[in-house]
């Protein structure tokens, strides 16, 4: 069923239709909000927000042969909704006192989180198209190249020849830095 029908379907209630559709683009939507960097339970919101903005606009899709855009432009909106609320009512950070501390060594949070911090520094050098194209790619499982090449307006027989040389300058951006290539 094309994703025509498959919206014509859901939209008159066919549960199965609506199952499709959600199986076609889970994955696309997911690793949308894996891009923002949310925690599990507000990719979790995110995804489920977007899935019910398309419920309530089921009769309103005029281009059903766009639909990966009109969910992915939803699913950034939903995201960047959810860090603008975080970042106005953060929530209190909780201790106990008395529970053993379940971390590793001090030491090892402190090395790897600069070393993350490095490589997103390195990353966010990268062209906005290397930057936007990786972090769907990141997903796990990666979304289809369609629906990457959907969401991102690109041609699919372009996908995999941009993701390496986006890699491969990443590779270079990361060439010399210590913490990145492992030296000590």
């Amino acid at each position: 069923m094309d994703i025509s029908a498959s919206l014509a379907a859901a939209a008159r209630g066919d549960q199965t239709a609506w199952d499709a559709l959600v199986r076609q683009f889970s994955g696309l939507l997911w690793s949308i909000a894996r891009a923002y960097r949310l925690n599990d339970a507000d990719a979790a919101d995110a995804v489920q927000c977007t899935w019910i903005k398309l419920v309530e606009h089921l009769d309103r899709i005029d281009e059903p042969e766009r639909l990966a855009g009109w969910l992915s432009t939803t699913a950034r909106h939903e995201c960047l909704q959810l860090l603008r609320r975080a970042g106005r009512l953060p929530e209190p950070a909780e201790e106990i006192a008395d529970s053993p501390d379940p971390a590793p060594e001090v030491d090892h949070d402190l090395l790897t989180g600069e070393r993350d911090a490095a490589l997103w520094q390195v990353f966010e050098q990268l062209p906005d198209r290397c930057r936007r194209l990786l972090r769907v790619l990141m997903a796990s499982p990666p979304p289809a190249y369609t629906e990457v090449a959907l969401a991102l307006d690109m041609p699919v027989g372009s996908i995999g020849p941009i993701r390496q040389r986006c890699l491969g300058r990443l590779k270079v951006l990361v060439t010399g830095n210590e913490l990145l290539e492992g030296r000590s």
